[in-house]
C-alpha cells in the first residue's frame, strides 16, 4: 500500500502535487474561517489576531532567554518551596551548623595569633612587619611544598621560588596599563604571548594576552565569541561545553548574559560525546568547547573531532588547556603519545592555558591565545566617551600586576624547552605509576582516563569520600568530586620528589584496606555526610546557599574582644 501511494505521488506532475499538498488545504482553511467569522465585526478579527500573535510571541520569548524555560520554572518552584516556614527553618538551621563548623575550623587554625581589626596608631617597622608576615604565612600543617596537596602548588624548586621572588620584587610597582612608563614590561608581556603561541603551534597570525588566571582567560574567550555572535545578529549567544568543562564557563555565561548548554560525556572514558554535541548545535551557538585535559577526571576530550565539527558548522572552537596545557604541549617530546589538540587543527580558534600551573609561574598568570587577530579584536573593551579620556583595556582588569607578568616571563626563560620536557616526563610518569597502583588496589577503581596528570578514582564497595577523611588524617589533601562521586589527585612537580609517590600509594592502600574491613563506617565519615548529602539535594540553590556560608566564613576573624576594637601589633 505504502509503495503504491509513493509511486502515485511520484507520477503526479509537480504543479498538481503542489496544488494537492499546499494550495487545496489553504483554500479549505480560508473557506472555514470565512464561514466561522461571517458576521463578526472586523475590529474583533483584527484584535483577536493581534492578541493571538502577541501571546505566541510571548510564549516564544520565554524559550529564548539565557536560561531554558524548564530550568526557570524549576527554579521558581523550588523558590516557592523554600518559603514554606518548616522548610525555611530547616535550611536556616543547616546554614547555622555549617557556619559554626567553618568558623571553628578557621579559628582553630589561627589560634594564638591576634586579630588585626584596625590600623596601628603608628606604622610598624620593617622587622616587625616581616615577623608578623612570617608568623601568618607559617600557619597550617599541610606540607604543600612536599606534595601533600592535590594540585595547589606546582613548583618544588627553591631556586625557582627565589628567582620568582627577586624578579617580582624588581617589577612590584610596574603596571601594564601604563606601557609608556614601562616599555620593558610591555615587551615582556608580548614575548610571553609569542612564546606561548609558538608552544601551541600558532602561526605568525596567532596572538593573545596575559591574564590573571584560567577563569579570566575563559571569560575573555567567551566575550570575544559573544560579540562576534552579536555582529551576526545573535543577541543571546550559546556556549556548548562538556558537562566536565570547568565551571569558569558557567561563570562566563552568567556574567556575559550568554546561555550555556552542557553536553554529556561517555560513561567510561569521561570524554565528551561529540555526536551529541553536534545534535545540540542551534542557530544561536557561538562557540564549542573541549578540554585538554578536563579537571575532574583528567581525560582529554577528542579535540580533533570537535575541531572537525567546528569547521563543518562554521563555529569557533575553544580548547581549555588551563590545567594541563603546559604538559600536553610537551608530552610528545617527552616520549608520550598524545593526539593533536592545538592550532595544528584547523577548527581550533582559541586556547586558554595557565602559566601558573605547569608553566611554574607564580599564582595569578595565564594566557588566552587566538588563531587570528580577527578573534582577539572582539575581546577588547573600549569606552570612547568617558570624560576621563578614551578608556581601553585588553583584559578585564585596568591596572594589572606587572610583577606577575615579569615573573611569568622569567619562569618561561628559566625552564626553556628542555626544562619543560623534563618536568613533563617526570610528572606524567609519576601520574601513570600512581594510576597503575590504584588499579591494583582492591576496593578502588579508576574513573575516566588519566591521560595527563590527574588520577580520579572511586569505590564499588563503599562510600569513596571516607578515603578522603582517612587520607586527611595522614596529611594528604585530595579533591572531592561529584556526579559521579569520586576523588582525584592532581600530580605536580612536588609529587615527583623522592619518596612522595611511594608514601601516597602506601597510605592509600592502607586506608582502603581498613575501610574494606568495615564498609558501613564509611557512611559516617564527615566527608561522606557532607558531599553525599549535598549531591542528593534536588534543589541546587540550597547547595549554593550553604556554600555561600563557607564563602562568608573565609572573611571571619572571630568575635571581637571586650574592647570595641582589637588593636594591631605595636599599637
Amino acid at each position: 500500500m505504502a509503495a503504491s501511494i509513493g509511486q502515485a505521488v511520484e507520477e503526479l506532475p509537480r504543479k498538481e502535487l503542489t496544488r494537492a499538498l499546499v494550495v487545496a488545504p489553504a483554500v479549505q482553511l480560508a473557506t472555514i474561517l470565512d464561514t466561522r467569522l461571517a458576521g463578526v465585526d472586523p475590529w474583533k478579527v483584527v484584535a483577536g489576531t493581534a492578541g493571538v500573535s502577541l501571546a505566541l510571541a510571548y510564549l516564544y520569548s520565554l524559550t529564548q532567554g539565557r536560561q531554558p524555560l524548564t530550568a526557570r520554572l524549576r527554579a521558581r518552584f523550588f523558590q516557592l518551596v523554600r518559603k514554606i516556614p518548616a522548610v525555611k527553618k530547616n535550611i536556616e538551621g543547616e546554614k547555622e551548623k555549617i557556619r559554626v563548623s567553618f568558623e571553628k575550623e578557621y579559628s582553630d587554625a589561627t589560634e594564638g595569633v591576634p586579630n588585626i581589626r584596625s590600623l596601628p596608631a603608628g606604622g610598624l617597622g620593617k622587622d616587625a612587619v616581616l615577623s608578623e608576615a612570617k608568623l601568618h604565612l607559617g600557619l597550617g600543617d599541610l606540607d604543600y611544598m612536599g606534595g601533600a596537596m592535590s594540585g595547589t602548588v606546582y613548583n618544588s624548586s627553591q631556586e625557582l621560588g627565589t628567582l620568582m621572588t627577586e624578579v617580582y620584587g624588581l617589577a612590584a610597582w610596574t603596571n601594564p596599563l601604563h606601557s609608556d612608563a614601562f616599555p620593558g614590561l610591555r615587551k615582556m608581556e608580548a614575548e610571553v604571548v609569542r612564546i606561548a603561541c609558538d608552544i601551541f603551534n600558532g602561526s605568525s597570525d596567532s596572538c593573545g594576552c596575559v591574564t590573571t588566571g584560567g577563569t579570566e582567560s575563559i571569560i575573555l574567550a567567551c566575550k570575544a565569541y559573544r560579540d562576534m555572535g552579536r555582529e551576526a545578529g545573535i543577541e543571546v549567544g550559546e556556549i556548548l561545553v562538556p558537562v566536565t568543562a570547568h565551571a569558569a564557563f558557567d561563570k562566563a555565561a552568567e556574567l556575559l548574559g550568554m546561555r550555556i548548554r552542557h553536553v554529556p560525556v561517555d560513561e567510561v572514558t569521561k570524554r565528551v560525546k561529540v555526536e551529541t554535541m553536534s545534535g545540540m548545535i542551534s542557530s544561536r551557538t557561538v562557540m564549542l568547547v573541549g578540554s585538554a585535559p578536563q579537571f575532574p577526571h583528567g581525560s582529554m576530550d577528542s579535540i580533533q573531532d570537535i575541531s572537525a565539527l567546528g569547521v563543518r558548522k562554521g563555529i569557533p572552537v575553544h580548547v581549555d588547556a588551563c590545567l594541563g596545557g603546559f604538559l600536553v604541549a610537551f608530552m610528545e617530546e617527552a616520549g608520550f603519545s598524545v593526539p593533536p589538540f592545538d592550532f595544528r587543527l584547523p577548527g581550533v580558534t582559541s586556547i586558554s592555558a595557565d602559566t601558573h600551573k605547569y608553566g611554574f609561574a607564580p599564582k595569578g598568570s595565564s594566557v588566552i591565545l587566538y588563531r587570528d587577530m580577527k578573534y582577539r579584536e572582539h575581546q577588547w573593551f573600549c569606552f570612547p566617551d568617558w570624560p576621563g579620556g578614551i578608556y581601553a583595556t585588553p583584559t578585564i582588569g585596568g591596572s594589572r600586576a606587572g610583577g606577575i607578568v615579569a615573573a611569568c616571563w622569567a619562569a618561561l626563560l628559566y625552564f626553556g624547552r628542555e626544562g619543560y620536557v623534563s618536568a613533563t616526563r617526570d610528572i606524567v610518569t609519576t601520574t601513570r605509576r600512581i594510576a597503575d597502583a590504584i588499579r591494583a588496589t582492591p576496593g578502588v577503581a579508576i574513573v575516566g582516563c588519566p591521560d595527563v596528570s590527574v588520577v580520579a578514582f572511586d569505590s564499588p564497595d563503599f562510600n569513596i569520600y571516607a578515603i578522603n577523611d582517612g587520607m586527611k588524617d595522614r596529611g594528604w589533601a585530595l579533591n572531592a568530586l561529584q556526579f559521579p562521586s569520586c576523588l582525584h589527585l592532581a600530580v605536580t612537580k612536588c609529587h615527583t620528589l623522592p619518596g612522595v609517590a611511594d608514601r601516597f600509594i602506601k597510605d592509600l592502600q592502607e586506608v582502603t584496606a581498613a575501610i574494606r574491613l568495615d564498609p558501613s563506617a564509611a557512611e559516617k565519615s564527615d566527608s561522606a555526610v557532607f558531599y553525599g548529602g549535598a549531591a542528593a539535594v534536588p534543589d541546587r540553590s540550597i547547595v549554593s546557599a550553604l556554600t555561600g556560608v563557607y564563602l562568608d566564613s573565609l572573611y571571619y576573624l572571630g568575635p571581637a574582644g571586650p574592647v570595641s576594637k582589637e588593636k594591631a601589633p605595636g599599637s
